[in-house]
């Protein structure tokens, strides 16, 4: 859910308004700063592993389509899910990214609108590196 810091944002679809803080596709940014987006403004930001699936397929269909798929097996995960399993698994992990910031490309920013009496859902997808492409 989108909280008051959102709807203050300049612009009326959440492309203008995320495009307004630079969260805008093709744009690589911080996966810290997609983490902040998250928590300051409520949007949801998903994290796909699979490129393909992440380009041509609506999120609606992929959340429904892995809908019993267990989390750690699915082909996306939320960002603030990835950064706490990491952070749990490897403390260390945070000194590493403020010295080698995983970059992301922002591929989708858009809502889910399915219920007129519940807010619309406001998201970004953005794509996942390979890990050959770290740079650790």
């Amino acid at each position: 859910m989108t909280t008051d810091a959102y709807r203050m944002l300049p612009g009326t679809t959440p492309a203008q308004k995320l495009g307004s803080l630079g969260f805008v596709p093709t744009k690589k940014v911080d996966i810290r700063e997609l983490a902040a987006a998250a928590a300051t403004y409520g949007v949801a930001v998903y994290l796909f592993f699979d490129e393909q699936l992440a380009r041509t397929t609506p999120l609606e269909l992929v959340i429904y389509k892995f809908r019993e798929v267990p989390g750690f097996e699915r082909p996306y995960v939320r960002v603030e899910e990835f950064l706490r399993f990491i952070q749990e698994n490897d403390p260390a992990f945070e000194e590493v990214m403020q010295a080698h910031p995983i970059m992301l490309e922002i591929v989708h920013v858009a809502e889910i609108a399915a219920n007129p009496t519940v807010p619309a859902l406001v998201y970004m997808t953005a794509l996942m590196p390979y890990l050959d492409e770290f740079q650790l």
